[in-house]
């Protein structure tokens, strides 16, 4: 039976992967980041959607420097095989100070085809 009702899961049980991902990024390790997607993937964040490898990279660059925040991994989903969420409680000095950030991850093949963070 096929359900798209997410299943709560230990961060740790998260796909290699997106723990690479995560920890990557959190550390401003773009290089470790990139190497988590599809060269043709795709991440949606803030309303702008980045496609390809190119235009990730520079995402990752300049979204990790726009604000200071704090960031804490407080819940990981999952959905099927191949998706997966990773709710994050971000604290800072961007617009509305505080926030829980949604990180829906689609993976093929290994890695990260598609990445949308919303609240």
């Amino acid at each position: 039976m096929h359900t798209d009702q997410p299943q709560n899961i230990a961060p740790e049980a998260l796909p290699e992967v997106i723990t690479r991902f995560l920890n990557s990024h959190r550390a401003d390790d773009t290089a470790t980041a990139l190497s988590a997607f599809h060269p043709d993937a795709t991440v949606t964040d803030d309303g702008k959607t980045h496609r390809g490898a190119p235009t990730i990279e520079t995402w990752l660059t300049h979204s990790a420097s726009e604000y200071t925040y704090t960031i804490e991994l407080t819940r990981a989903q999952r959905i099927d095989t191949d998706r997966y969420v990773a709710t994050h409680h971000l604290e800072g000095n961007f617009p509305g100070g505080v926030v829980d950030l949604h990180y829906r991850f689609t993976l093929s093949d290994g890695l990260i085809e598609g990445l949308r963070i919303e609240p």
